[in-house]
């Protein structure tokens, strides 16, 4: 008996060339995963961070399909050695968020710092191409450090430029776009983020901006750090991004509940959510929260809560113009945007930055098709000369363009102040030809505060009385008498006025009602000019 071990050894199958074949395609995808870059990948992880990949899994689950995985920058054009870039930096394809279809890009800072390469662009640029034709939002997980010095250094490459942000134009409008700044954001990724409807950044991690701290020293002497730069707190106070938030799940999860307010276009009507819905856990106070005391302040927020359903109040640019609130919520589960003056900060008069905070924000709603609910209480506009020298008589009319041009339903409540022209900006009244226009018993409508009122026109008659505050006050409470909600809904200027706890009823039943869209006013009409 023999106990040679080779005695019954199989003998060697080749490759069949077609199993040849396969195997050397699933060796190239093999090598673009994490565990083919097992360095790469932890000293990515020691940075606090996802990776490109983990961020798309998190986001969309299995349900990626990618394409461009194999490209790469190709040979060099000036004689160094091969650029090794998996995926050319950035992985690119189709994800599936919450079931719906979303064209997908995440920069990989583990390839060359995320930089951006001449094909790994190409490949942003294709999947731009599908957002547009296939009509499905389109998301950038920016990480990454612009142009890659490598190919940017070249006359030939540079000189077409890029017809990238074109497309981001061509998008933009048509379907949601949407950016996540969870590393470097400065030059390209920043110009691309400042393109899309929906910027979240992740704090200590993420930046934007147009330029970094080296190129700022370089080019200007300043010596200020890419924190100061563009660090998420600033860009959330200047309002250059929507959301700062604390770490990359909480910036997946807000991207996920961005696009859940979205209607998508193959569904025809909006993710409609719980139609049974109760209202948020401020509704049984709603008759109490807003004072009848003028100069006292409230937080409309509580509010907006109470008239929404529970827990879907998403607020945007909480970080920016806080004297005005602009939220997505629900209504028995329809999708609606609200904006109201908030009395919390300057007694909620508008400035500029919040005429452009509501203008952009109601753009986004009629855009795609969300009903609009308006809070009026402001004492009017900021006042003064840091006022005029912010252009505020032209940036507030913002405001008017962006409500006026909307063409989804809107509802306007006066909740308390209610004053002159910026009444009539904030669509108050019969101003925008609203669906609805209400008013709360605490609300005040007339030209100027009374006491302002009664010292522009009777000053010097009640100064010359033997009991100057007496006298005043005797004029402000005469004047008074003809302020009052329901001479305004007298007058027919409103609809009615009602009370708070009566309201989302109405605003359900307007919603449920009005037709999605109005008919344009001035048909043919190419476009409106927007203020400068």
């Amino acid at each position: 008996m023999t106990t040679d071990a080779h005695a019954h050894a199989q003998p060697t199958v080749e490759p069949t060339p077609e199993q040849a074949l396969v195997a050397h395609v699933e060796r190239a995808k093999a090598a673009l995963l994490d565990d083919a870059r097992a360095d790469k990948i932890a000293k990515q992880h020691a940075r606090g961070k996802l990776t490109a990949r983990e961020r798309i899994a998190y986001l969309a689950g299995e349900e990626f399909i990618e394409f461009g995985g194999l490209a790469g920058p190709g040979p060099s054009n000036n004689g160094a050695a091969p650029l090794v870039a998996p995926a050319d930096g950035v992985v690119t394809g189709i994800g599936y968020v919450d079931g719906r279809p979303v064209a997908l890009a995440a920069f990989d800072f583990t390839v060359l710092g995320g930089s951006n390469g001449a094909v790994g662009m190409a490949k942003v640029m294709r999947i731009a191409d599908r957002a547009l034709h296939d009509r499905i939002p389109m998301v950038l997980l920016h990480d990454g450090g612009g142009h890659r010095m490598q190919e940017a250094l070249d006359s030939r490459l540079a000189a077409p430029g890029s017809e990238l942000l074109m497309k981001m134009c061509d998008l933009s409008g048509y379907v949601p776009l949407v950016s996540a700044m969870l590393g470097p954001g400065f030059g390209a990724p920043g110009n691309l983020a400042a393109c899309c409807d929906f910027v979240v950044i992740v704090r200590g991690q993420g930046t934007m901006g147009l330029s970094s701290d080296f190129l700022v020293r370089n080019g200007t002497g300043e010596d200020a750090t890419n924190e100061e730069l563009g660090g998420a707190d600033n860009c959330a106070r200047r309002g250059v991004v929507d959301l700062a938030v604390d770490d990359e799940h909480e910036a997946l999860d807000a991207i996920r509940l961005y696009l859940s307010y979205l209607p998508s276009w193959q569904d025809g009507a909006q993710n409609m959510g719980d139609r049974d819905a109760g209202p948020g856990h401020t509704a049984d106070r709603l008759d109490t929260l807003v004072p009848a005391n003028m100069r006292q302040a409230y937080d409309v927020r509580y509010v907006i809560e109470g008239l929404a359903d529970d827990e879907t109040v998403f607020e945007i640019k909480p970080g920016y113009a806080p004297n005005m609130v602009c939220a997505f919520a629900r209504l028995a589960g329809r999708p609606v945007g609200i904006v109201a003056n908030q009395p919390q900060v300057f007694g909620g008069a508008i400035d500029g930055p919040a005429s452009e905070k509501l203008g952009g924000f109601v753009a986004v709603c009629d855009t795609f098709g969300l009903p609009l609910v308006v809070l009026i209480d402001m004492p009017g506009f900021q006042v003064g000369t840091a006022a005029e020298e912010s252009r505020l008589v032209r940036r507030s009319a913002r405001i008017a363009y962006e409500l006026a041009n909307a063409t989804v339903p809107r509802v306007v409540i006066t909740t308390r102040k209610a004053y002159g022209a910026a009444y009539v900006v904030m669509g108050g009244g019969r101003s925008i030809d609203a669906d609805l226009s209400l008013a709360w018993p605490t609300a005040e409508l007339c030209a100027i505060p009374v006491e302002s009122a009664v010292d522009i026109a009777f000053k010097s008659v009640y100064l010359d009385d033997p009991e100057p505050e007496k006298k005043r006050a005797e004029f402000i409470e005469l004047m008074r008498a003809n302020i009052d909600p329901v001479l305004a809904a007298d007058g027919f200027g409103i609809d009615d006025v009602v009370l708070p706890s009566q309201t989302r009823r109405l605003l359900v039943e307007t919603f449920a009602r009005a037709v999605p869209r109005r008919a344009p006013r001035v048909p043919g009409k190419r476009r409106t000019i927007a203020p400068a």
